[in-house]
């Protein structure tokens, strides 16, 4: 891969460790996929922030990053940590594993990254149209591609840091126009009803198509959040870092694929492990924009949380603070509108938590394994009518 005369003196570690080893891991991945070169990119969101999901093993190496001069050249947030830093009571969090996630949340600090704690960074900063990012987070970077127009591969944790303190990523995957066309053609011959169908719509046809690139037709009523919740599907459950939307194809033959009713069915019954009575209705995967905040308070308002489940609401604290009039319509019923963490990736289990029932595929689809709980689907309406009861 070619490297400008700057590149290869900080590849040399001339500008320190900390850029020479983020150089090199550039490199690494650039050499693997066949990247002729570096490009600039206008923000980095990082992932694997989370103590429950990363432990101990990362500590040291952020460490020595920050020790050797490490600092972000470019906007950079990060993905949700393990609780909410403002409301550490409500989760089930020893005095080790706070200290633990504040001093990873302290690290990423002290290199200058915003932490801003959430999947969804569009929210607070939208990227402009054409504009290269090098974004984790496989929700938001399927969101950036197909639904902002930005460019960005699906990075992991090291790379998308790396990516931060370099400024740079390699040019190749979703950053080449050649590799961003539709490869297979996905006819919809259903209509999803709400946003929990828009997921598991995704989570099936994600199964199907791997990682090709999928032109769905035929779709209608999609919104920005149902297209969010529907990308995020397609994401979790196959390696698609773009899709595309259209009333009809018109263009090359492309293998063609149907997705039907019963389809959809099929998905929400796998998704949904028990029907037994949830210990927590959890809202929020990917975080809640302003509208879903809106419409929650809209449904909830007036009425209280039945004493034997938990209500959350997950977004990021800059919608939160956007939405204060609604967000406190929400807690005036005894739910918690939570910062900074998911159910996904904080300790659910321990506060005695069985079963989960969400409108969030990806939700569904991980938690079994993450937080080793059972699943139930329910779009959203029904996720409060089963939280409040009568």
């Amino acid at each position: 891969m070619y490297l400008t005369p700057e590149e290869e003196k900080i590849y040399d570690g001339e500008l320190g460790w900390a850029y020479q080893v983020s150089m090199r891991i550039l490199v690494k991945l650039g050499d693997l996929f066949g990247a002729s070169r570096l490009i600039p990119i206008n923000s980095a969101h990082i992932s694997g922030v989370s103590y429950k999901t990363i432990g101990d093993a990362p500590i040291d190496f952020l460490k020595a990053l920050v020790e050797t001069g490490g600092r972000a050249r470019v906007n950079s947030t990060v993905n949700p940590s393990g609780f909410d830093l403002q409301q550490i009571e409500k989760m089930a969090i020893s005095q080790e594993i706070k200290k633990k996630q504040l001093e990873i949340i302290d690290l990423y600090e002290k290199m200058s990254v915003n932490p801003i704690l959430t999947c969804t960074p569009y929210y607070l900063v939208r990227p402009k149209i054409d504009s290269h990012l090098a974004w984790a987070e496989s929700s938001a970077v399927i969101y950036a591609n197909s639904i902002l127009g930005a460019w960005t591969n699906r990075e992991g944790g090291p790379s998308a840091l790396a990516a931060t303190l370099i400024g740079k990523t390699p040019d190749y995957g979703m950053h080449r126009a050649e590799e961003r066309e539709a490869n297979l053609h996905v006819k919809v011959k259903c209509q999803p009803r709400n946003e929990m169908e828009f997921g598991a719509l995704g989570v099936r046809i994600g199964k199907i198509v791997g990682n090709r690139v999928p032109i769905l037709t035929r779709l209608s009523r999609c919104t920005r959040d149902s297209l969010k919740q529907l990308g995020a599907g397609l994401a979790s459950s196959g390696m698609t870092s773009i899709f595309y939307c259209s009333e009809e194809y018109v263009g090359k033959s492309l293998e063609t694929i149907s997705v039907e009713d019963k389809d959809i069915k099929d998905a929400i019954e796998k998704l949904s492990t028990t029907s037994e009575n949830p210990d927590l209705v959890f809202l929020g995967c990917p975080h809640c924009s302003i509208s879903e905040i809106q419409q929650i308070a809209h449904l909830i308002k007036g009425r209280r949380v039945r004493e034997d489940v938990r209500l959350w609401v997950c977004t990021s604290r800059y919608v939160k603070a956007k939405a204060k009039r609604y967000v406190d319509i929400i807690e005036a019923t005894g739910s918690h509108v939570l910062c900074d963490t998911c159910a996904v990736v904080t300790w659910i289990k321990e506060l005695g938590v069985n079963t989960m029932m969400t409108n969030s595929a990806k939700t569904a689809y991980y938690a079994p394994t993450l937080n080793r709980v059972e699943t139930i689907m329910a779009p959203i309406d029904q996720c409060i009518e089963t939280a409040c009861g009568e």
